[in-house]
């Protein structure tokens, strides 16, 4: 890894594709809202993953892999979030009127998640998804399992992005 410029920094993140997750360091500019970084004009076509932990899925059992460096397609990424117990703060204003947090469930990838989708009162379920249907969708107080993984505990996550038209969602 190249030692980091005056203004940058570097964050341990997670990210979600139909096939993998790898866990790693993205570098950004020092002033970059690493939670909400695939939603703004920051995040490039290709990003740079340093000391990934790379899981791969598409045979039993999964594979771990590992590298000094890796590059994925930002167009791969199907989920997205900080490494816990990394925070950042939550990209809404609690004190928005006419807002509810939602109950919701979602096939990522191979992951299951359960959460919480932050919503109009006067909206249904349905208007909110097709809203964001091209765009990251915010989930909140996620719970992530994995029913390849029984080994792994489910990983509570206080903010996840997903891409809305590539996961699937469960009432």
């Amino acid at each position: 890894m190249d030692n980091l410029a005056p203004d940058e920094k570097s964050t341990r993140v997670l990210i979600y594709s139909m096939n993998m997750l790898v866990r790693g360091e993205v570098v950004t500019k020092e002033s970059t809202r690493v939670a909400i970084w695939p939603r703004t004009q920051a995040m490039p076509n290709i990003i740079r993953i340093n000391k990934p932990a790379i899981l791969l899925f598409g045979g039993s059992p999964p594979k771990p892999l590992s590298s000094s460096e890796m590059y994925i397609s930002n167009t791969s990424m199907i989920g997205f979030h900080l490494a816990p117990p990394t925070m950042d703060a939550l990209d809404y204003d609690e004190n928005e009127k006419n807002r509810i947090m939602e109950p919701v469930s979602f096939l990522m990838g191979t992951f299951v998640v359960k959460g919480h989708i932050r919503m109009a009162t006067s909206a249904t379920f349905i208007t909110s998804l097709e809203v964001a249907y091209n765009g990251w969708l915010s989930i909140y107080n996620a719970e992530i399992t994995n029913p390849f993984l029984p080994q792994m505990q489910a990983m509570q996550v206080p903010m996840l992005l997903v891409s809305a038209s590539r996961i699937s969602f469960m009432k």
